[in-house]
Parts: C-alpha cells; structure tokens; sequence
C-alpha cells in the first residue's frame, strides 16, 4: 500500500537508491522538462536522456515506470524505441508517457513504419540503405529483408500508423497527428530525427 501510494505520488522515484535519486533530483529542475527517452548514443542538450545503458543521464528500465510525477513533463521524445516491446508493453508505456505529461504535454514517436516494409516487399526490395551495411551482406531475398526487418534488433513489434492511433488512443492522448520528418509545430521538437529508417513519426497531446 505504502509502495503504491509511493509511486503515485513520484513515480519509481521513490524506490531509486539514494545516489540516483540526488542525481534525479538535479535533472528535475531543468525547465522545460524534456525526456529523450531509449536515447542509446543520441542525447540532445538540455534533455533528461533516458536508457538503460549505464552512460545515459538516467538509467532505468522503462517497463517498470518513468521516476517522474504526474503532470510535470513538457514533452517526450522518442526514437526507435516502441518497436522493441510487446503490444502490450507499448501500451503500458504510452499511459506511462501520458501519465508524466502535463495538461498540453506533447509525445513525439518515431520508428519503422510497417506500411513502408510492406510496400518495399512487394517492389523495390532491395533499394534500401541498410540492406548495404556490412553486417547485412547475407540478405540476399525478399524473404530475408522482412524477415529481418521483423525479428532483428531485439524488435517485437512493428507499427503502422494505423496501429500506432489506435494506442495512442487507447492511451487516452489526444489531438494524434502524423508528422514529416524533423518537422513539428513544436519549436522544441524539431529536427530530433536522427535516423535515416525512421519512417513513421508521430505526435499526441494530453488534454
């Protein structure tokens, strides 16, 4: 009871060690509140760069929860992230997001797009950037390429936009829209894309 109220209150915050709790604290006071969230080697300035390799501004599994109030983020980015987990982690997730969010907060969501593997497999295949990267040289079918494209990197589950709404709704964000690449209405979330395989990104608000 005592852990849940805990959580409630300031997230998995409460049940950090003492040393990354100080450290939390310190990243909380950065204003506005941006998360780059499974950032990897990407860490953008005056971001709370999130991962859960040991070099990252905070270091946590995001699974278990984000280590931040209700209501006190301005905005969440993420690239290549949602991918690697179940459906049903990638909703549990996206509550987290909507959850840390203030009224207005913006989430911006960028990955694959399922559509765009599934219209390579039925024509130009091979006319794809990563196909000509060395550990990739043994992809010699279609076949190979989306079965790859399915399975490799540690990813569960591929979106399309379709798919990606539908969580996003379920998660009960609003205003969902689909956006170009580097592009936003959002000053703050511009020219974040890092990736040349980013395809489908998207952007939600909590009302």
């Amino acid at each position: 009871m005592i852990i849940r109220i805990a959580r409630r209150l300031y997230g998995v915050a409460a049940l950090l060690s003492p040393i990354r709790y100080v450290k939390l604290i310190k990243l909380k006071k950065i204003k506005p509140l941006k998360l780059n969230i499974g950032c990897g080697k990407v860490k953008y300035p005056g971001w709370v760069n999130i991962d859960i390799e040991p070099d990252a501004d905070l270091v946590i599994d995001i699974r278990k929860g984000l280590p931040f109030r209700d209501d006190s983020v301005d905005y969440i980015y993420c690239e290549h992230l949602l991918e690697h987990f179940s459906y049903e982690e990638g909703e549990r997730i996206l509550r987290e997001f909507r959850r840390c969010l203030q009224g207005k907060g913006i989430a911006r969501i960028g990955m694959p797009d399922l559509d765009y593997v599934v219209q390579k497999y039925n024509t130009d295949w091979e006319n794809q950037d990563w196909l000509h990267w060395p550990e990739h040289e043994f992809i010699k079918t279609r076949g190979q390429m989306i079965n790859v494209s399915f399975r490799r990197w540690g990813h569960k589950y591929l979106y399309n936009e379709e798919d990606l709404r539908i969580q996003l709704n379920k998660a009960r964000f609003t205003n969902v829209i689909r956006c170009k690449l580097n592009e936003s209405s959002h000053a703050e979330l511009c020219n974040l894309e890092t990736r040349k395989d980013t395809k489908l990104v998207m952007e939600a608000e909590k009302q």
